[in-house]
């Protein structure tokens, strides 16, 4: 139910946005669009672990961040050719219409959470337990190495541009290719990691990421520092450190929802608003 109510939450901010008057109007569908598909990324993992449990929980993330992944690579592609084509209110009513047909596939979607084990305490309680939540080290631990490399990719996705394009004096495509090619490093560390996983187990893997993480981060910071490499200097390490997302974002969510599996939707959702 929670994910039905967001689907349509999505399609009516979709749909405010594409009638939008003002740039104020805009902000605050899109506010309203954003709670809306907020609700699918959060139950969908919580999902993935009312079915799966401990490296097998981990594998199964990798696959639906492989998916995820997906959607940067195809999705400006397929807003730019929506936009060639028409204008910029055909994208989001795209949008309600991918609305439309998510929330008639839900209907064949069966409840992953057996009855007994759901939670049905008052909002007011459910959300005091995030103190609780907050103060659990494993559970801290596996969200934090998450949520500190998103502040990472965010720093990528921000910074990429005015250091390839204003810096560099890389064309504008050629940066999209650059981009794109991350994305999918991304995606082959996914399936890397669901290949491994069960063999090696989530949190080896996450370690080896979060050292590769770190030792890319160094060689980065020297190259921004002296200029040494040139335009490689910088690519390579950063391909480098946006790929090893595949061996720790998925090992840290499935870490973080093992610690707490009868309140996953709740993990789920503070490991979400941590990154």
């Amino acid at each position: 139910m929670p994910i039905v109510v967001g689907i349509i939450l999505f399609a009516i901010g979709s749909a405010g946005c594409a009638l939008s008057g003002s740039a104020e109007a805009m902000i605050g569908w899109r506010i309203v669009q954003a709670v809306g598909a907020c609700a699918g990324v959060v139950l969908a993992r919580a999902m993935v672990r009312d079915l799966y449990a401990g490296n097998r929980a981990a594998q199964m993330m990798s696959t639906f961040m492989t998916v995820m992944a997906i959607a940067p690579l195809v999705g400006p592609f397929l807003g730019g050719q929506i936009l060639a084509l028409s204008s910029w209110q055909a994208i989001f009513w795209t949008l309600v219409g991918f609305g439309v047909l998510t929330l008639a596939a839900m209907f064949a979607l069966p409840e992953t959470l057996a009855p007994e084990r759901r939670n049905r305490e008052p909002i007011g309680r459910a959300m005091a337990n995030y103190a609780h939540l907050l103060r659990e080290p494993k559970l801290m631990g596996c969200a934090g190495a998450g949520a500190f490399f998103y502040g990472g990719m965010y720093a990528y996705i921000a910074g990429t541009p005015f250091a390839y394009i204003g810096y560099h004096h890389l064309r504008p495509q050629l940066y999209g290719l650059l981009f794109g090619i991350g994305i999918v490093g991304i995606m082959a560390t996914n399936l890397l990691n669901a290949r491994f996983v069960v063999r090696l187990g989530s949190v080896s893997l996450m370690r080896l990421g979060t050292t590769g993480a770190a030792l890319a981060g160094l060689v980065l910071a020297v190259d921004a520092r002296t200029g040494w490499g040139g335009l490689a200097g910088l690519a390579v390490p950063l391909f480098g450190f946006v790929g090893l997302a595949g061996f720790i974002v998925a090992n840290s969510i499935a870490g973080a929802l093992a610690s707490f599996p009868e309140r996953a939707g709740a993990v789920s959702a503070l490991v979400g608003a941590l990154q």
